[in-house]
């Protein structure tokens, strides 16, 4: 299941956006991008979509199970707009959207499908889902020097903070918040005002209209919002090895960091438990 360019997928991919979850994975790079294909798969997508130059290699097992897409991500912009292209050929579908390198975890994923965790929250009646994004990174650099280790994976307890959003009249925003925290936060002189939030809307269903903005925002406000107004909803994580990445492939940052652990570094357990336990996924009222 192999297409040369986005548009050939979009008049001959159609099956593949036929039917939701649709995970959309956009590979920067090919680091992790077989680990991250394979985990998506395991959480029940209905189908996974691999975004990458064609010179990228993916394991034998993947080839009849990914649609593979060829597609070069940079610059960013390109996956906003594959991303929009996406949402107007799949109405009424529910989406997903991560790059290579990047886990998602929803509560109790071990048991339970996207599928059934998405059913829950339609009948909520919610059209999105806030993820945060929690920065994963190599417990030993100079054994991992690209700052990815996905077996030594570590991650900060502590340090997530939630800022008001405004409008463009200084107004507080109804149910939206700025989220900043891990890498982002404490390494905030290497990174662009502009990146270092870690909320994403990556979990959303897709309908005539709707518009992905390159600040990870929609152009509907309520699908940007993390709850309903009546009681909490579901959220979710994407655990993260791409800030990690950029931080030690930028020869502006890289000399500056000879790790990335402090005192409230913690191994990674892989496991949503662990997650709801610090409260960086809500269950909401789904048990």
């Amino acid at each position: 299941m192999q297409y040369d360019s986005l548009d050939q997928f979009l008049k001959t991919g159609q099956p593949a956006l036929a039917k939701g979850p649709i995970a959309l994975v956009f590979a920067e790079d090919d680091v992790e991008l077989d680990g991250t294909l394979r985990h998506h798969l395991k959480l029940g997508f209905t189908s996974v979509i691999a975004f990458m130059p064609a010179e990228f290699q993916l394991g034998e097992d993947l080839g009849d199970v990914v649609h593979r897409v060829t597609l070069k991500c940079a610059p960013r912009s390109v996956v906003f707009e594959t991303i929009n292209q996406i949402i107007q050929s799949a109405p009424d579908v529910w989406l997903y959207y991560c790059y290579n390198s990047e886990y998602l975890f929803f509560p109790f994923c071990e048991t339970r499908s996207i599928s059934e965790m998405l059913a829950f929250h339609s009948e909520e009646r919610r059209t999105a889902m806030l993820s945060h994004v929690i920065d994963l990174y190599a417990d030993d650099l100079g054994t991992y020097p690209n700052g990815v280790a996905p077996d030594h994976a570590m991650f900060d307890s502590t340090g997530y903070y939630a800022h008001a959003r405004h409008d463009a009249v200084g107004q507080p925003m109804d149910r939206q918040l700025d989220m900043s925290g891990g890498l982002r936060w404490r390494f905030e002189d290497h990174i662009p005002y502009e990146r270092r939030r870690i909320d994403r809307i990556s979990l959303f269903k897709a309908r005539s209209g709707l518009t992905l903005r390159s600040d990870h925002t929609f152009n509907e406000p309520e699908y940007n919002t993390y709850s309903c107004p009546w009681h909490h909803n579901l959220t979710a994580a994407i655990c993260s090895f791409r800030a990690a990445k950029a931080l030690k492939s930028n020869a502006g940052s890289t000399f500056d960091i000879p790790t990335f652990r402090w005192r409230n570094s913690v191994p990674f357990q892989w496991n949503s438990s662990q997650l709801l336990d610090l409260g960086l996924i809500e269950p909401g009222q789904w048990f």
